[in-house]
Parts: structure tokens; sequence; C-alpha cells
């Protein structure tokens, strides 16, 4: 090799389908949340979750490799990380995206170049149409979705709840909300807030029991409804999380300018996503959800602080700035 120029990189990021796999096949086997029990040695883990005895050995010290558990005197054991978001009995379990992403993302990312090609979904919905109404249709998935948005949006909805000023208002909704994991965390932050969450109605009984299980169902209240064809919900906050990109260009100005439309003066949308820099040269998780758009809907992709804070303005927002949050998230808020 000339110099110090190596492969490495390139072969590391190539093989990374690897370790991924590893990660969502110790999810699907539950072993994060049987290790929350107690330290076991790889013997007592195989048995419980039934590997066969020829690379079970394999499998666990890989995921030590990774930093996804610790082993000592030949127990393994949680990281702390693990123990609190891979845990299914925890509240603050995240593993619902993770399960989403073994039985869904994976196989149709396999399909990536073919929809570089064509410009077309690659996932259940068969090409042209949205992969939501297959969803929706179907109680099951449909819970394993919502599971998973709410492990998609948790650290960001923890931080929403410290970093914008709540004190200020009193009610908030949020728009697409899922299992109501961003309402729950403000409300739990802020007991003044009260207000809930908007979606189509085959959501209610998975909110209204993950708001429940947090005893707050006095407060936090299920408002059915589509908000392509029905006027929002109003309050004094309104958020849209992991929305915006699903949608086209025109789509998205539309929910913008039907935010606008039910805000009180003076009040607030939150957008939040994975934000690809302004720049478009960092954000990689950004720009790999952006082509995960394409590969889940007809015409959804992601975008920059700078995008949203343009259309926040052609919609009407008086003032809108743009705020980190965790990891690469970043909220986008408008201004009435």
């Amino acid at each position: 090799m000339a110099g110090n120029v190596t492969p490495e990189k390139i072969m590391e990021l190539a093989m990374g389908f690897g370790g991924a796999k590893v990660l969502l096949s110790a999810v699907e086997f539950g072993l994060f949340t049987e290790l929350a029990k107690g330290p076991r040695d790889a013997e007592g883990l195989r048995a419980a979750l039934g590997l066969h005895p020829r690379a079970h050995r394999d499998f666990l010290d890989t995921l030590v490799a990774l930093g996804m558990l610790e082993r000592e005197d030949g127990l393994y054991r949680n990281t702390e990380a693990t123990d609190l978001f891979l845990d299914r009995a925890k509240p603050s379990y995240v593993g619902g995206l993770l399960e989403m992403a073994n039985a869904r993302l994976y196989p149709h990312w396999g399909r990536l170049s073919t929809a570089l090609k064509t410009g077309k979904p690659q996932n259940e919905s068969g090409g042209d149409n949205n992969a939501f109404d297959s969803l929706y249709a179907e109680p099951a998935r449909l819970k394993q979705f919502l599971a998973a948005m709410t492990g998609a949006s948790m650290g960001a909805a923890r931080a929403i709840a410290e970093v914008f000023p709540w004190d200020r208002y009193k009610t908030m909704i949020d728009i697409g909300t899922a299992q109501g994991c961003l309402p729950v965390q403000v409300a739990l932050r802020h007991k003044h807030i009260s207000g809930g969450g908007f979606d189509l109605a085959a959501v209610r009984p998975v909110f209204e029991d993950y708001v429940g299980s947090f005893g707050l169902s006095d407060c936090l209240h299920f408002h059915t409804g589509d908000f392509f064809r029905e006027a929002l919900p109003s309050a004094d906050v309104l958020v849209m999380g992991h929305i915006l990109h699903d949608w086209n260009l025109d789509e998205k100005r539309m929910l913008l300018k039907k935010a606008h439309d039910a805000l009180p003066e003076g009040g607030a949308l939150i957008v939040y996503e994975s934000l690809i820099d302004d720049e478009r040269r960092t954000n990689v998780r950004g720009l790999i959800m952006s082509l995960n758009m394409l590969i889940e809907t007809p015409g959804g992709f992601d975008y920059t602080g700078a995008d949203c804070r343009g259309w926040m303005a052609e919609a009407g927002f008086r003032e809108s700035y743009v705020t980190p949050l965790t990891g690469k998230d970043s909220m986008v808020v408008g201004i009435k």
C-alpha cells in the first residue's frame, strides 16, 4: 500500500451488515431480556435461547467485541446501555425499532440497488402504494410498527421534554403519535401540560394502553383523524416527529400549512427528525434515513434544518430555529 493508505475503512463499512445482524438477532431472541435477570454462562444462555451448540460462543463473544455485552470469569452480562434500552420488561425499551428492522427493513434494504434504479419502494407495498396501508390493516404488524416508532423517538422525546420551554405553554398534541412516546415523556416531566396524540383510529387502543401504563390517561387523550383529509386539532404546541420525511414535497408543505392554521397566535410547531446537516456531509444517519424513505415510500425524503425552516416560512410561521437533541436527532421549532 502507498504510504499509510489501507482498505480497512472500506472493508469495515462493506461488511457492517454482519455486526448489525448479530445485534438484531440478539434482540429477536430476547438475549438482553434474559440477561437482565442476572449474569449467565455460555451454556446457560445457549439452552435458554434454544441456540445450536456450533456457534453460540462466537455469537455471544461477537456481542462482547461489539460492546453490546460484557464478559467476566466466563459469565455474560448486559452493558449499562443494553440493560436499560434492550430489556423488554423496562419502559425504556427501544428494541421495537430493532425488531422491525430485523423483520422488515433488513430484507428490504437488500433491494436498495433496485430502488436507486427505479425510484420505487421495495417493501410490501409492491411499488407505487404506501406501506402504511398494509401496516395499518394488520393489527400484529401495526403494533410492531408503533412500538418501533417509540424506539425511534425515545431519545428525542426525552430531550424535547427537557430543552423545549414547556413552561410557556399549557397544551400539546402529537401529530402521528403512534404509541404516544412524546406526549408521555412531556407529561411525566411537566405536570401542567395536557393534551395527547392524533392518529388513525386503528392506533387508539395501542395509544391508550401505552399511556395508561404510565398512569397518564387523565391528562393525555387520543384524537382520531387523518391529517390528509381533516384539519389538525388545535393546541398551544403541535409536534410532528418522524412524520414529514414520509411524504413528498407538496405533502410536506401541506402538512406544515395545516399545522400553522391549527395553532393559536404565539403557538409552536415542533418538527423533529434525524435532520441532514445543512452541508449534507456529516449526518450519515439522516442521509441513510432518506434512502430508507426511498425504500419505504413513493415520494418521501429527509431534509436539512434549512429546508424545513424555508418551508415553515412559506407556511406563514413568523420565526423558526433549529436545536440539536440527542445523537443525530434535531428539532425545528416554528412560532406562529
